[in-house]
């Protein structure tokens, strides 16, 4: 593919957004992207000649050292690929070591440990439909996670344990969810932190936020399809549960993912503004201030259409 600098944006100010986020990451409030590896960015975070060979763009080159660039403009990022699998030790190695040492990240925890029933999809093969055994299994994760990424530890900000939307055949109602939960938690090692993010709505009650403010585990502040506004979370006198703060900046509400997909992509520019989230960023980041506690927020593509962008208009 021959890549035409001319379509490049001319107008962004990737120095000017270092600084800014350099300047908040010493007050300890960090703010990243979900993902790296897309090329949308050219001509913002990414140098498209740094990735050229024989002339032409080297899509194995940008998937191998783009994170490298990456970590000259953002403090921290998500690695959203740990959902769908357990990486081989080899692969965190070659990961963290692509990246300078200040960069920190966070991860999600595998859907083997978060997801209760396989959905009905082609992906999961003959488990589609089906329970999963290794669902909150604590030995499970710390075997195939948390010991292997043991040696990266002082790197790793939070590791997200996502729960999808639970239909009512899985919990009939919150008590029985915290039942689970609960003792997963009491059994985790307590030298990572851990952040829970929900996507059932009833869920964000008194009875959650305790069990998360007894272990130490955060709520994800998430933007997503059918989760209330960030606005309104952030409202809920609970949801503070320890002492470091977590968002994700998902979707706009009512907005299906595979939607913002084929609208937004390939990320090179906002196309709606949600100034709600934006807004509700910005008040994390005073609340993270006022506390003098951590803040971990992590901004998608998929929420306004360039995830950069976005980030830019919070800070300025």
């Amino acid at each position: 593919m021959n890549l035409s600098l001319f379509d490049e944006p001319a107008s962004f100010d990737r120095a000017g957004l270092h600084r800014k986020l350099d300047e908040l990451a010493r007050q300890r409030i960090y703010i990243g992207t979900s993902s790296w590896k897309y090329q949308g960015w050219f001509g913002q975070i990414y140098t498209p000649e740094r990735y050229y060979f024989r002339g032409r763009l080297s899509e194995k080159r940008f998937q191998e050292e783009c994170l490298a660039e990456y970590a000259e403009t953002f403090p921290i990022v998500c690695g959203d690929f740990t959902f769908y699998q357990f990486p081989a030790e080899s692969y965190w190695k070659k990961l963290f070591n692509s990246a300078p040492g200040s960069l920190k990240f966070a991860f999600k925890v595998p859907e083997e440990i978060s997801v209760k029933v396989f959905p009905k999809h082609a992906r999961y093969g003959p488990r589609a439909g089906e329970d999963n055994e290794s669902f909150l299994k604590s030995d499970v994760m710390r075997g195939q996670l948390l010991d292997v990424l043991q040696p990266w530890r002082e790197r790793i900000a939070t590791l997200v344990i996502e729960f999808g939307q639970f239909p009512k055949f899985c919990y009939k109602d919150v008590s029985e969810f915290i039942a689970e939960l609960d003792p997963f938690l009491q059994q985790l090692p307590t030298h990572f932190r851990y952040a829970v993010e929900v996507r059932n709505e009833e869920f964000l009650c008194p009875e959650y936020f305790a069990c998360l403010r007894h272990h130490g585990v955060a709520h994800v502040l998430n933007a997503w399809t059918r989760m209330p506004e960030l606005t309104e979370q952030i409202e809920i006198p609970e949801v503070h549960t320890t002492d470091f703060t977590v968002v994700r900046a998902l979707l706009r509400r009512g907005r299906p993912y595979e939607q913002a997909v084929k609208t937004f992509s390939p990320y090179r520019e906002i196309q709606e503004p949600n100034p709600g989230a934006r807004d509700a960023i910005r008040a994390v980041i005073k609340q993270s201030r006022e506390r003098n506690q951590p803040a971990y927020i992590f901004v998608n593509n998929r929420l306004e259409g360039n995830a950069p962008q976005t980030i830019e208009s919070i800070i300025s």
